[in-house]
């Protein structure tokens, strides 16, 4: 395996790979083995990080519902068994439930992989690692398959021993409490969702767990919910809070159910939305504002830190209605995480960071993005409003929201995309000071953003350079119908001129 590029297996703080045949052109890059290399590469990395004898380590092991994952958690326990660390087998898991395995009486693990590839298609799987401060970074990362690229481990006799352990039932129960606690029903301590029907999409990953392990034992009428069984082949769709298919199959189970409050999951639980008694999703700029409106509750001006493609409206609701500052950063969790920690070692408040995607993270929660989390911090209010005759959605009416809001992505065809991306931009910066009505955003983190101000208009875009892709994406939004088009006419004036830019649907809609 020496001359296999392990780098190709690296997505930003994860590992992502092709782990099953099956997709015309997509070959099988994270197998067994590798996945055995990668379990001693963390052991490794892990020892001298705590400074300790691999020996003395404890890991948990979970995965979520993908048809490869019971081969891969095997694959990966063989490589820390390997070195003498004894593994915790969880099954399936979540996520978030994976890093409070390292900080939960009982647990108490040095270190946690997760088996999982998010809402990626079925032939796909990753591995994400935590340690008790959290998730691994970048570097981190390429720390690890630096490790396995030498591949030069030596086995230690005996090997370390499995044990099977319920995490998930643990972890629940701790939602629970804070569930409990945090309404404090003077009327029905124990079950304060009694009364409420509630309503849960888990895609057939692992959030299944969330109905008859956290709901239901709070009284919640959970009858209607659907998609709980693990399934790899995800049938049903997409189990992503961002798709619109899921979201539609989410919002028309609540209206059909008849019930107050709808929750939907991605496939390993990090990332959550919801749905009202009416079927209207709150996922996006809505969760984001509702999730701002508990943080401001509790600590008033309290910086709300997102990603960069939130809505001006966002901003209003942050900072004239809830009486907040809103830091827009760069797109990717890690990113805006990071940042948000950063503000509050220099001495600014952030509590929360979150991206439209549904990645949420709470300072009160080790600035851990989990859905589950969220969704149950939003319980809490809906509990709260119910025993007040409101809604969920009643703390977002002053909610500015677009009128429209469209998403292209460009192709960038040059083999240099980075460059050409970035040269494109400043390119665009000249462009965009030189049009009547335009003005370039100040204090922005990623790409450009223009605010379109003549009334035909009204709105703005955002073109940035992709993560990790030859991708330029460019967010448009408007608070007039017919305004995204406007834009768009006069930013092709600009586009059109750059041929190794794929235009596409946007130039010809």
């Amino acid at each position: 395996m020496t001359d296999f590029n392990w780098t190709q297996l690296q997505n930003g703080s994860d590992i992502r790979g092709v782990a099953l045949e099956g997709v015309a052109g997509e070959a099988v890059n994270l197998t067994g083995g590798r996945v055995t290399i990668l379990g001693k590469a963390f052991g490794t990395w892990l020892a001298q990080y705590l400074e300790k004898s691999s020996t003395t380590l404890r890991v948990a092991v979970g995965r979520d519902s993908r048809l490869s994952g019971p081969a891969l958690s095997e694959a990966v326990t063989t490589g820390l068994t390997s070195l003498g660390i004894a593994v915790y087998d969880v099954a399936i898991a979540s996520t978030p439930a994976m890093f409070m395995s390292t900080i939960t009486e009982g647990f108490d693990c040095d270190g946690a992989i997760m088996l999982t590839a998010s809402h990626l298609p079925f032939n796909r799987n990753g591995l994400k690692f935590f340690t008790k401060k959290g998730g691994l970074d970048q570097p981190d990362i390429q720390a690890i398959l630096e490790l396995a690229t030498v591949n030069q481990f030596e086995a230690i006799a005996p090997a370390g021993q499995v044990t099977q352990r319920d995490l998930m039932a643990v972890y629940a129960g701790q939602l629970v409490t804070k569930i409990r606690e945090g309404v404090n029903s003077q009327h029905n301590f124990e079950q304060p969702l009694q009364g409420l029907k509630i309503v849960v999409d888990a895609g057939n990953g692992s959030g299944g767990f969330y109905v008859d392990r956290v709901l239901q034992p709070l009284g919640a009428d959970t009858r209607g919910s659907q998609f709980l069984d693990p399934d790899g082949l995800f049938p049903n769709h997409i189990p992503n809070p961002e798709n619109k298919a899921a979201m539609a199959a989410i919002s028309e189970a609540v209206v059909a159910n008849d019930a107050d409050f709808g929750i939907i999951f991605d496939t390993d639980v990090d990332r959550g939305a919801a749905v009202d008694s009416a079927g209207k999703a709150l996922n996006r700029n809505r969760l984001i504002a509702l999730m701002s409106v508990i943080v401001q509750k509790a600590h008033p001006g309290s910086t709300i830190v997102t990603d960069s493609i939130t809505s001006d409206g966002l901003t209003t609701f942050i900072e004239q209605e809830l009486g907040g500052r809103h830091y827009r950063y760069r797109r990717g969790y890690k990113n805006v995480i990071n940042q948000a920690i950063a503000l509050n070692q220099a001495g600014e408040e952030s509590w929360l960071a979150i991206e439209t995607s549904g990645h949420g993270a709470m300072k009160e929660n080790h600035f851990l993005d989990d859905g589950a989390y969220l969704i149950t911090k939003l319980l809490v209010e809906v509990a709260k409003l119910q025993e007040q005759g409101k809604t969920i959605t009643d703390l977002i009416t002053n909610l500015q929201e677009p009128a429209e809001s469209k998403e292209f992505r460009f192709k960038i065809t040059d083999p240099d995309f980075k460059t050409y991306g970035l040269q494109v931009i400043e390119q665009l910066k000249i462009f965009a000071e030189q049009q009547e009505n335009w003005q370039i955003v100040p204090k922005n983190h990623e790409g450009i953003r223009v605010s379109c101000q003549s009334p035909e208009q009204n709105g703005w875009f955002l073109l940035r350079l992709s993560l990790h892709d030859p991708v330029m994406p460019l967010n448009v939004e408007s608070n007039v119908n017919g305004g995204v088009e406007k834009i768009n006419i006069q930013l092709l004036n600009f586009l059109q001129n750059h041929s190794d830019l794929d235009l596409g649907a946007f130039k010809n809609p």
